[in-house]
């Protein structure tokens, strides 16, 4: 009979660190991308919604690639063309991104100036950047480095959210900036470009599969 009054310790199991976490996809499991329900990839359709299932997107790197470097070639009319034209005293001076930003910058506008600058040039450029490098990373990334890649691919999805905001501040602008026939702003062309490389670097971000990123982790602890 064991003594009540001895000392027991009660210890619970622990994970072994050497084992490695695996993928759904490894186990045989796809997840709807319509209402992300996890089912086995065999069933073809979702069980609870019908959509069809994937283990992962097909070409995802091809097509992200096609797209980005689609957005890099629109992204030069759209530095390159006005996007705007300041009609001031009859005399229209058509401004590319810089050059608006300048204006403002001129008419003391410096807000404005400060968040175009910030939405054309800098959102777009790092967040093509980004997606390069995540598309580069899917074969040559460090696999210890797989969750911070992962923490900047929803960072990518979350400024594309923000892409559009000079457009609408272009489009603001031309609706109350007209004070009395003396300064009045159009649209530029660059306007079209430039809508067209936000739509496209976010039809980029969506065609790329983060999950390839945790495939090459599992491959090499293998």
């Amino acid at each position: 009979m064991n003594d009540p009054g001895a000392d027991t310790t009660i210890t619970s199991p622990s994970i072994s660190p050497s084992i490695s976490p695996m993928t759904a996809a490894s186990q045989g499991l796809a997840s709807c991308h319509l209402c992300f329900k996890l089912a086995d990839a065999n069933l073809h359709l979702c069980p609870r919604c019908g959509a069809a299932l994937h283990l992962r997107k097909s070409n995802s790197i091809g097509r992200t690639l096609a797209l980005l470097f689609t957005a890099c070639i629109l992204y030069i009319p759209a530095n390159i063309l006005p996007i705007m034209v300041t009609d001031q005293l009859g005399q229209p001076t058509p401004s590319t991104i810089i050059g608006g930003v300048v204006l403002l910058l001129d008419m003391g506008s410096v807000a404005i100036a400060g968040v175009i600058f910030f939405a054309s040039v800098m959102i777009p450029s790092t967040k093509l950047a980004m997606m390069f490098y995540l598309c580069w990373s899917v074969r040559n990334g460090p696999p210890e480095t797989v969750r911070q890649r992962t923490v900047l691919y929803r960072i990518t999805e979350f400024i594309g959210k923000w892409s559009m905001i000079d457009v609408f501040v272009v489009a603001i602008l031309v609706a109350l900036i007209n004070l009395t026939n003396l300064i009045v702003i159009h649209p530029g062309t660059a306007t079209i470009a430039f809508a067209s490389v936000v739509m496209v670097s976010m039809l980029a971000a969506e065609s790329f599969d983060p999950r390839l990123m945790w495939d090459q982790r599992e491959n090499n602890d293998e």
